[in-house]
Parts: C-alpha cells; sequence; structure tokens
C-alpha cells in the first residue's frame, strides 16, 4: 500500500483482524475486524516528530539550567537522542519516548546527529567545559548558582611615613712605611701620626604605623679624610769619626794643656765663630791634653773647636 492514505485497513498477515497504516508503513497497533478500534489510531508521522522534538527541547531546557553551556547542551541532548533513536530502529518503536515507528526513530537519529556535530563546534569554539580542562571559566559555567561569598571588609590601612637618618662612623687609617735617607741606618721613625677620619651615611627610613620596617642607603659623604701614618726607616750611612790629631809639644808661648793647635797663654781663649768674647781666638780643633782651662771642648770628647 505504498499510495494509501494512513488508516485502519485488513492486516496483511491476520485476516482476522486490522491494523494502522500510517501513510508509509505498518504500525504495530491493530483491532478485530469489524470492529472499532477502542484506543485512536496513533498520530501520523507528524506526531512522532513532534513529540520526539519536545522530548528534545525539554532535555535541553533541563541542561541549560543546570550548566548553561551551550555545546554541552547540544552534545548531551544529541547523545540522549542517538541513544533513543538507535533503540527505535532496532525494535520498530520506541513507546517510552514517544517514538511509534521507525520513520520517527531514523527522524530522530537524524536529529541526534545534528545536536552532537554542532554542539562539538560550539563547545570548541566557546571554550566550554570538555574542551580545555584547565580553563579558568569552566568552574564558574559548572556552578552557574553557587552563592557569591560575602566580602570581608578590607582592614584599615596603617600610616606610613618616611624618614632620612643620618649616622656617623670612623674611617680607619692605614699605614705606610717609607725609606728617609736623612735617617740613619737602623733606626725608624713615625713621620706621620695615622689620624682616623670620619663619614656620614643618610639613610632612608620607612615607619608602618610608628614602627621601623626598613631602611635603604641614600648618600654616604666623608666629612674628614683619614691621614695615613707614615713610618720612615732611615738609610744613612753615619760618618766615621775624626781621625785623632797627632800629639805636637806646644812652643814656649803655647799652652801646654792643648796640642794640634798652638793656645796662645791669655786672660782667655775662645774659639773662632763662636760666641765667646776673647781676647784670643783659634781655630781648631785641637786635642785637650790636659785640663781645659778655656773651655774649649764644650761636648767633653777631647776635640775642641770642632
Amino acid at each position: 500500500m505504498p499510495q494509501t492514505s494512513q488508516g485502519w485497513y485488513a492486516d496483511p498477515n491476520q485476516s482476522a483482524q486490522q491494523r494502522w497504516w500510517d501513510g508509509t508503513q505498518w504500525t504495530e497497533h491493530t483491532a478485530p475486524l469489524g470492529q472499532a478500534p477502542v484506543v485512536a489510531a496513533d498520530p501520523p508521522a507528524k506526531s512522532s516528530k513532534r513529540t520526539v522534538a519536545l522530548i528534545v527541547g525539554g532535555v535541553i531546557l533541563v541542561i541549560l539550567l543546570v550548566t548553561r553551556s551551550l555545546g554541552a547542551i547540544l552534545l548531551l541532548a544529541g547523545a540522549v537522542l542517538f541513544f533513543v533513536a538507535i533503540y527505535g530502529i532496532v525494535r520498530g518503536s520506541a513507546r517510552f519516548f514517544r517514538v511509534r515507528s521507525r520513520g520517527a526513530a531514523w527522524a530522530a537519529l537524524g536529529i541526534a546527529l545534528v545536536l552532537m556535530f554542532v554542539g562539538t563546534g560550539a563547545n570548541a569554539a566557546l571554550g566550554g567545559p570538555g574542551s580545555n580542562p584547565g580553563n579558568a571559566g569552566s568552574d564558574a559555567e559548572a556552578k552557574p548558582f553557587a552563592s557569591t561569598p560575602t566580602e570581608k571588609p578590607s582592614p584599615s590601612p596603617k600610616p606610613t611615613t618616611y624618614k632620612n637618618v643620618e649616622e656617623s662612623t670612623s674611617i680607619p687609617f692605614e699605614r705606610a712605611a717609607v725609606e728617609d735617607p736623612n735617617i740613619d741606618v737602623g733606626q725608624t721613625v713615625i713621620t706621620t701620626e695615622g689620624v682616623n677620619g670620619t663619614k656620614v651615611t643618610t639613610y632612608r627610613v620607612t615607619y608602618v604605623d610608628g614602627k621601623e620596617v626598613s631602611r635603604e642607603v641614600s648618600g654616604v659623604v666623608v666629612t674628614v679624610p683619614p691621614v695615613n701614618e707614615v713610618t720612615s726607616t732611615g738609610t744613612r750611612q753615619p760618618a766615621p769619626p775624626p781621625a785623632p790629631v797627632p800629639f805636637v809639644q806646644p812652643a814656649g808661648d803655647c799652652h801646654s794643656n792643648y796640642a794640634g793647635v798652638c793656645v796662645p797663654i791669655d786672660s782667655d781663649v775662645d774659639c773662632e765663630g763662636g760666641g765667646g768674647n776673647g781676647p784670643s781666638y783659634i781655630s781648631g780643633p785641637l786635642t785637650v791634653v790636659g785640663p781645659d782651662v778655656y773651655e774649649l771642648d764644650r761636648d767633653g770628647d777631647g776635640i775642641a773647636c770642632d
């Protein structure tokens, strides 16, 4: 009956009953021949498709309220409808889901495939749940009705102040050694005394609520430079001692207590160039061989007027 309109007709397999023809194929609904069916015939295929659409719409609405993710909605709805359609195709119908014929099941299968295809694309484009496990937005989509935590009032800011602080510290002097040709060999003399210097360091100090929390150097000034200590070591060789003056017997008018130079016998004799006032003067050096009556040997080394 390929071109017969839908209705009750004699069952081709059971002559004692009639079966409902939906316009394209026989259904599972039967009734005795000559008796009006108690239950009305199944609605046409359009009614089954409307039922499938209502089921899909309901599933989509529920998932939308739960997840608020378009990609997940389409994927889940397509998956559910896919299994319903497969069941209807295998069994000939899925009465529990209002799919009463294989035609309606095939239609549902096509809708399921379209939903899963569109859902996969939407999920990848929008970065919905499942597209990226590390997506920070997935938590917000998974919990659309989570209560927003109450923000705690931030504590009052503590006053922060800054201050420049100066600290004075000592700079130790250094020591140096030099050779000095004006000092005899073997002698060591501190020719320059060491003196410590002074520097002033300026710090920028941070205070929070009146307490110091940090400080950093903002400047260093040397107010008094250090003076290094200098130690001189002598390198000069000492002069050899004067050669002894040979003894010469003085003449009759020379004083016998002195030799090497004729010292006149007078009321007083002084060395030339000295501070004496004469009246007689002599030029040395000369050797004192007796009492130094004229006090010509001031240093007492036996050599006078040297």
